[in-house]
């Protein structure tokens, strides 16, 4: 359910982010810019103009009738970069009206090729262009002689306003508005020039998809204008937010909107999902709140289905309101709200309605870290009974993820998933697919495979949206996406690939700016980076630092990196009672993960103390756990771990054993740190089990001390690779002592050089190597 956009899904009066506008109460006008559309539209059928051209031209025209007005320099402009030839035609026809007299407007609407008697044109009467030649000449046609000066001084405003410098004084053109009466081709009254100077006075942003974001605001939107404006928004929001309006000018022009028409029901959803943007809960649900309220009062479910529309208004808002209370962690109130809208929806019989309920119930459980297992179980069962395959794919993925948390046998998990991919390819649920591939992707990463998530993540990145796209953008801005390109950069940061993990993070920084909903995965995933590098490089007093942020976003990692943290300060007492308190935590929440990774970290506590008998128990339970759960990655790092403990309690020959268990998936699989240290711990067995001692002389295997040299060899580069200065001098180190024992005095003096080197640069002790992994 992470990714659903309930508010889009479960809104009664929205289909695929086109709003429906059916009550607005202002109809069209006309103005300057409308005049200069038409200039464009004769231009176009008088003269002679290429094919291309004239395809962009035709691509252009609809934008341009049903979009906002734009200035005549934003239109001249749009106009030149389909077609130069054509732009400076319409420049010329509107310097003989604007330059000329009203006698040259008059003409240039006589001339116009109109859609009844010119049966050649190709403004046909029920095209596009056609259609809105009439409404243009049926409206002119009305208005009085002192409406059509006005209109022709409003044209002259427009025309030279953008010839005019800035300092002459000259403010942005005021739209001559015209009430309904003016539109209706029944009412002869003259009410323009009454109303002039007050609509000047006080016109709200004109919302302009195409102008500049520093545009000078004009007159009010037209009905087809908001609807036109609120269906492209919506859409914008829904697939890609970055080419929508920003946030607070997006806020501006819905303010405007509604100055106008305050019962705009519409605008007040559009709002909602705009303050959804910047997590303003005050904001959101008084604007949520209002869009049903004005659904209601305006009565347009209500004149089909009586009150039958009236309880499935009631029921949506309660639901809604269910779903906003959830996303910012309300989960008093959002129950107490989908208790209201299963009530509503059981008195009126409402099976899609419980669905969606009972959808959210066992989300909202989850949430509260509960067992939802039958809830989801049950929603599954009946989605499928009333053929909703959306929820029951949902439920599907919900119960797939909680069985992958829980233990279940990962052949069994992925032939559920393989089914669900099949309904989701026959119902063309795009959205669904990109889910499966994101949950595919965490899944094998949790198992340790991490060339199977690449191939998952890289699947979902190259694959195209299944929806239609009819603005030119791709649905890449959902949670599935995310997710997946987070894990690429964790995945590059684990082989030390840091340039190509900064482009990433920089795409997903311009795609989900910081207000955006799923921003803060990327910023979790960008500090828990810095943090690992930060850690690897030895450079504490940088780590330290960005604990209190990732705590921010994430409470039980931050605890951990304290935790870890403070172990490499060497305040051991402080990191064992801050991993006592996570491992409770995460054991109630069931956090399986996490819970191994604390008691691995407490096991390099007890060794701090010598205490590799007491480490023992807890690693075995470890491992007990990372096998149950099949979590391959942490598994071999637990044998790490074991081997380790077997090797300082004596026992060289049995550590070898385990850690050839361990070696061949952490060599295929891990990152590059756990490369290192596998190959250094090898190489440690390896000599112990020749029989070398560190300044002591003796009989030793040759051939074991040759293959340590090659392993210590092999595991420096690994740890170059990371700039882990740290790991590279106790490489070095143990590299001189085998060089000498071996009798290669050169390569015992290089590699004591360059471990004197970096035991100068970092300029502190080195811990035992005896006593860390």
């Amino acid at each position: 359910m992470a990714s659903v956009h309930e508010s889009l899904y479960f809104n009664p009066m929205m289909t695929n982010g086109v709003v429906h506008a059916n009550v607005f109460g202002i109809k069209d006008w006309v103005t300057p810019y409308k005049i200069s559309v038409l200039a464009l539209l004769y231009e176009m059928t008088a003269s002679k103009i290429t094919l291309p051209e004239r395809r962009r031209l035709n691509k252009l025209i609809l934008p341009l009738q049903q979009g906002p007005d734009l200035t005549l320099g934003q239109f001249l402009q749009t106009v030149e970069e389909c077609c130069p030839q054509t732009a400076y035609a319409v420049k010329l026809r509107l310097h003989e009206m604007a330059n000329g007299e009203l006698k040259d407007m008059e003409y240039f609407f006589s001339t116009l090729p109109t859609p009844f008697t010119a049966f050649d044109s190709e403004a046909y009467k029920t095209s596009v262009v056609g259609l809105f030649m009439r409404h243009m000449l049926l409206a002119y046609n009305k208005l009085s002689f002192s409406q059509v000066y006005k209109l022709y001084k409003s044209l002259q405003h427009y025309y030279h306003s953008h010839y005019a410098k800035p300092n002459d004084g000259q403010m942005g053109l005021p739209a001559l508005v015209a009430d309904d009466s003016d539109m209706d081709l029944t009412s002869t009254e003259d009410t323009v020039g009454d109303r002039i100077g007050r609509d000047e006075m006080d016109t709200p942003l004109h919302a302009s998809e195409l102008r500049n974001d520093n545009a000078p605001s004009r007159g009010p939107l037209s009905q087809k204008q908001a609807e036109y404006f609120l269906a492209r928004q919506a859409y914008l929001l829904k697939n890609d937010e970055n080419k929508a309006l920003k946030p607070a000018a997006l806020q501006e022009e819905l303010n405007n909107m509604l100055k106008f028409n305050p019962d705009f029901a519409e605008a007040h959803y559009l709002n909602y999902l705009n303050s959804m943007r910047v997590q303003d809960i005050f904001l959101s649900a008084h604007s949520l709140l209002h869009y049903f309220d004005r659904l209601i009062l305006a009565g347009n479910e209500g004149k089909s289905n009586g009150d039958e529309g009236y309880g499935r208004s009631l029921r949506y808002a309660a639901l809604n309101l269910a779903s906003l209370h959830c996303r910012f962690g309300h989960y008093q109130q959002a129950d107490l709200a989908l208790q209201e809208a299963i009530r509503i929806a059981q008195e009126s019989n409402d099976h899609v309605c419980l669905q969606h309920c009972l959808s959210w119930l066992y989300t909202l459980e989850q949430m509260k870290g509960s067992d939802s297992t039958v809830l989801t179980e049950d929603s599954v069962k009946m989605a499928a009974h009333f053929c909703l395959p959306y929820l029951a794919s949902l439920g599907i993925q919900s119960l797939f993820q909680q069985g992958a948390t829980q233990g279940k046998t990962a052949h069994k998990l992925m032939d559920a998933l393989k089914d669900t991919d099949i309904l989701h390819w026959k119902h063309s649920l795009s959205e669904l697919i990109e889910i499966s591939l994101a949950q595919t992707t965490s899944i094998w990463r949790m198992y340790g495979k991490s060339t199977m998530a690449l191939q998952q993540a890289q699947l979902l990145l190259n694959m195209s949206s299944l929806e239609p796209v009819n603005f030119g953008v791709q649905q890449n801005n959902t949670e599935a996406f995310t997710v997946a390109l987070c894990h690429l950069a964790e995945l590059h940061a684990e082989q030390g690939l840091y340039f190509a993990v900064s482009e990433i993070l920089q795409h997903l920084k311009e795609q989900f700016p910081p207000h955006s909903l799923h921003a803060k995965l990327w910023m979790l995933c960008d500090l828990k980076i810095q943090f690992e590098r930060h850690m690897n490089e030895g450079k504490y007093h940088l780590a330290e630092p960005l604990v209190a942020a990732i705590s921010a976003l994430n409470r039980t990692e931050g605890l951990y990196r304290k935790a870890q943290v403070l172990k490499a300060l060497n305040r051991s007492t402080e990191a064992y009672s801050i991993l006592q308190r996570l491992q409770l935590h995460c054991e109630k929440t069931k956090c399986t993960e996490m819970v191994i990774r604390v008691m691995l970290a407490t096991a390099e506590l007890h060794w701090e103390s010598s205490g590799f008998s007491t480490a023992l128990p807890l690693l075995l339970q470890a491992l007990a756990l990372a096998r149950q759960h099949h979590l391959q990655s942490l598994a071999s790092e637990t044998i790490l771990h074991l081997a380790f403990s077997q090797l300082m309690l004596g026992v060289p020959e049995q550590a070898l054993n385990v850690l050839h268990e361990a070696l061949e998936p952490v060599l295929a699989h891990g990152a590059v740190i756990d490369k290192g240290r596998a190959l250094l711990l090898t190489a440690r067995c390896q000599m112990a089990v020749a029989g070398f001692r560190p300044n002591r002389q003796g009989q030793a295997d040759l051939n074991l001390a040759v293959l340590a040299v090659d392993t210590l060899k092999e595991a420096a580069a690994y740890f170059s690779r990371l700039s882990c200065k740290e790991r590279l001098r106790d490489v070095h180190y143990l590299q001189s002592q085998l060089h000498r024992s071996l009798g290669q005095i050169s390569q015992c003096n290089k590699s004591a050089m360059l471990f004197r080197l970096l035991d100068q640069e970092l300029q502190s002790p080195a811990p035992p190597v005896s006593m860390r992994l």
